[in-house]
């Protein structure tokens, strides 16, 4: 596992400040494609439908990508699409 440094918090910080501006720039039907690339669990679980211990058994045997951020875990969207697509065929 890697060690999260300062430069990664203020790198995600500046790509979850830019991916607000964006958001907030866009007009309705825009904002529902717009694709945010790392998820907090919530959302991940919604979008996916899936169960808080299967989210967690996907980050224990290192399937998905994640952050932790200060107790909350972020996870990369594309990573779960990818995995899910290939799971499906």
């Amino acid at each position: 596992m890697e060690q999260i440094t300062r430069d990664h918090l203020r790198q995600l910080r500046l790509e979850i400040v830019s991916d607000i501006q964006k958001i907030l720039n866009m007009k309705g039907t825009d904002r529902q494609e717009f694709d945010i690339d790392w998820l907090r669990s919530k959302a991940i679980r919604r979008i996916m439908n899936i169960s808080p211990a299967t989210l967690q058994n996907l980050r224990i045997t290192g399937k998905i990508r994640f952050r932790k951020v200060m107790g909350s875990y972020y996870y990369s969207r594309t990573d779960l699409l990818k995995l899910f697509e290939n799971g499906s065929k």
